[in-house]
């Protein structure tokens, strides 16, 4: 089995530094605290674990292959997006003690990659080219996945404490209304970018 590891890995490591909703939604939490961070993080991976499986087993490029699926799910994860994107930017105008901390950000977390299509498209584009067209796909593509997730999840593992690092600094009331702001902006208008894709 020659899997193209080299071409692989420098593809994801590209994907996976790029920020995207996943990245803004866990560093928006990380700054408020390590423990927030680290729930929008496992929800992000949990999600990247779905997205894992369904790749695997080949749910997802079926989902792909009906034009009208795919609109559903990109329409419904622009929304979510628009969603998150609208509440981070509506926070911005609250004191820090006043914001309050409802719901389930492990959910959040896990709703956000889920609802990415460009999650799923990442691992039917990304995982095929790697694989060996003369070897067994099941166990490529499972292998592939696993790394896959577990680069993303080692990402989170450096990134959520390095985010804690801003926390002093986004005390400020401007600083923190303005980092909001663009957080809530940047989902916005990636839910834009991916009703237009």
């Amino acid at each position: 089995m020659h899997i193209a590891w080299t071409s692989f890995l420098l593809a994801l490591v590209v994907i996976t530094i790029v920020p995207g909703p996943d990245f803004v939604l866990i560093m928006g939490n990380a700054v408020r605290s390590l423990r927030r961070g680290v729930e929008a993080a496992l929800g992000v991976i949990t999600g990247l674990l779905v997205h894992a499986t369904l790749a695997t087993v080949g749910l997802s490029a079926l989902v792909v292959a009906v034009p009208t699926a795919l609109f559903v799910v990109k329409a419904v994860g622009a929304l979510y997006l628009a969603y998150l994107g609208f509440m981070t930017f509506r926070s911005a105008n609250q004191p820090l003690g006043d914001q309050v901390q409802k719901g389930n950000v492990f959910l959040r977390g896990m709703l956000c990659d889920l609802l990415n299509p460009k999650v799923m498209l990442t691992f039917l584009s990304l995982i095929p080219q790697a694989m060996d067209p003369n070897a067994a796909p099941l166990p490529q593509a499972a292998l592939l996945s696993a790394v896959t997730v577990g680069v993303f999840a080692g990402f989170w593992v450096i990134v959520v404490p390095l985010a804690r690092q801003l926390a002093g600094l986004l005390n400020k009331p401007k600083i923190r209304a303005t980092f909001e702001r663009v957080c809530g902006t940047a989902l916005i208008g990636m839910a834009a970018s991916v009703l237009a894709a």
